[in-house]
């Protein structure tokens, strides 16, 4: 056994014995010794492989399988630009607290610097985005099998820890199996298929509150952790506060017993009534949605339950900030306001009324109106991702909070990059049915998503594409005002006029473009494999269709 191929062999072991039995592998050439050791751990049924030609979607793959499995998945490329593209994944892992390994294949020191063929400096290729495991190179010599499984062990405590992890390790050649002497010391690991250096697991945040709360206090869930987020809202329950929950937090709110507004978001879009301002928002992980959120934050007393350090506040208007707070901490609130939770609940049917009401006006198909009818759709125990941009906002504004259905997103830096890829990453990790919905740009943008080989399994993965012709989300902003008009369509509506029947066609993916209800109904029916429905929409009247909901549900509010 050559070097390259006994550390390999050893990593891949290694590997497995830490519990990572998800891998992406990308084909390379430097990458030769991983690729044949992962085949082969495959074929014997220690892990599961998926093979893909693009590292950008495969990064994101290897995200979406970690966070659907709870486990750190790994993603296997060679060397140069392949592990470059492998950065946004990072990028989004690191902001969203979720560790999967980047086994980033190199050449040998020997050949940094001197310009040989597709060689980069790529030790700490992602900087503070990653925790770097660097491997010798391969010598045959005494010890080093215990040398490779340490470093393993330890790159796979970093990514427990929530915390994405390149490990580059640098091949010399021959890069496939030769005849050699044998090795000189046994590379076997523990007995009993153990990890070599079993380390503490991620300790549970507790407690620590030691400041009264009012009792008229409103309480946002943003993207974090679940566990927190449930016993938050158990909180939020037992003192009869309203939650204004995104759309990933909401499941966990409802679990933990919480009054979820199905409206919050537009209610605090508006200047909120006498009856409906708090005295106090607590905080739970990470709000990114809204700007009326933002607005409520900037001007209230903020109280931030999150990681400590590394919490969220944006606004810079936390006063507090405490890693948890459960049932234990009831004690510290100022009573129960009889009249609060009400006030918000009368709210939040007016509101619902109204805009129930201006949404059944409007010819179909709106991007708000696909939300809502697929978000209510979708079978119990499925699971949702929801597109950066208009989905997202679009499901938060006007979809009813459900408990038995899981919604993912891409929060971390929010990029419309490897959506596509980390919802096949969730469907692959998943037994139930799983759907994106995401926008055609979206789409677009991680399109190789859909390219799976024969020989892989494919993800029971329905793909719904609100396709507007371009980027709708930017009708809503700034640049969206008439008086930009004469630049707004080229440099940000980007119309590409694509024809996603035939793309998919191509992709040997099937299509179904839905130009009714009844038919979106039918066509989210869960079924085998991996396809794409398209709804086609008109992004012309977005701007003011998005203001007239905001005015729509302030004046309810009012009443």
């Amino acid at each position: 056994m050559n070097p390259a191929t006994a550390q390999a062999w050893v990593i891949v072991d290694e590997l497995v014995r830490c519990g990572v039995t998800q891998v992406v592998l990308c084909p390379g050439s430097r990458n030769a010794p991983l690729s044949m050791a992962l085949f082969e751990a495959a074929e014997t049924g220690r892990l599961t492989l998926h093979v893909r030609i693009d590292e950008r979607s495969a990064g994101y793959l290897a995200l979406g399988l970690t966070r659907g499995s709870g486990r750190p998945a790994a993603v296997a490329c060679t060397s140069g630009t392949a592990a470059a593209n492998l950065h946004p994944a990072v990028l989004e892992a690191a902001h969203a607290g979720v560790g999967f390994l980047a086994l980033t294949a190199d050449r040998p020191p020997e050949l940094l610097g001197i310009g040989a063929n597709q060689t980069v400096d790529q030790r700490d290729l992602y900087g503070p985005a990653a925790a770097t495991v660097a491997f010798p190179v391969a010598q045959r010599l005494d010890g080093q099998g215990r040398v490779w499984r340490a470093l393993v062990c330890r790159a796979v405590a970093e990514a427990e820890h929530g915390r994405p992890v390149q490990v580059n390790v640098p091949f010399r050649e021959p890069l496939v199996p030769t005849f050699e002497p044998p090795w000189p010391d046994s590379l076997d690991g523990r007995p009993d298929g153990r990890r070599w250096t079993v380390s503490a697991p991620p300790p549970l945040p507790r407690g620590g509150m030691d400041f009264t709360l009012p009792a008229r206090t409103l309480m946002v869930l943003g993207s974090g952790r679940a566990d927190r987020a449930v016993a938050a809202a158990s909180v939020a329950q037992s003192a009869r506060w309203p939650v204004l929950a995104e759309p990933t937090a909401r499941a966990a709110a409802l679990s933990g017993g919480a009054v979820v507004l199905r409206h919050g978001t537009l209610l605090v879009s508006g200047e909120l009534p006498e009856a409906l301002r708090p005295d106090a928002v607590v905080v739970v992980g990470r709000p990114t949605l809204s700007r009326g959120v933002s607005r409520l934050l900037a001007g209230t007393t903020v109280y931030a339950i999150d990681d400590v350090p590394g919490w969220a506040d944006a606004q810079h208007a936390a006063a507090q900030v405490r890693c948890w707070l459960d049932l234990g901490d009831l004690g510290l609130i100022e009573g129960i306001e009889t009249e609060w939770l009400p006030s918000w609940r009368q709210a939040d049917v007016s509101a619902q009324t109204a805009v129930d009401k201006l949404l059944a006006e409007q010819e179909w198909p709106t991007g708000l109106q696909v939300a809502a009818e697929l978000v209510a759709a979708l079978p119990s125990g499925g699971q949702l991702f929801v597109g950066s941009s208009n989905p997202i906002r679009d499901v938060d504004l006007v979809a009813e909070p459900r408990s038995d259905i899981a919604v993912y997103a891409n929060r971390g830096v929010s990029g419309i990059d490897g959506n596509v890829s980390t919802a096949a990453g969730l469907a692959l990790s998943s037994t139930g049915p799983t759907y994106a919905l995401v926008g055609d740009l979206t789409f677009l943008h991680d399109l190789n998503a859909l390219v799976v080989g024969p020989p892989e399994q494919r993800p029971d993965l329905t793909v719904v594409v609100v396709n507007d012709n371009g980027g709708g989300i930017f009708s809503l902003l700034e640049q969206g005002a008439a008086e930009h008009r004469p630049s707004f369509e080229r440099v940000f509506g980007t119309p590409h006029s694509v024809d996603l029947t035939t793309l998919c066609t191509a992709l040997n993916v099937p299509h179904t473009l839905v130009t009714d209800r009844a038919t979106l109904r039918s066509a989210v029916v869960p079924q085998p494999g991996l396809r794409v429905v398209e709804v086609r929409t008109d992004r012309a009247a977005l701007r003011e269709l998005h203001a007239r909901l905001r005015t729509t549900a302030t004046e309810a509010s009012h009443t």
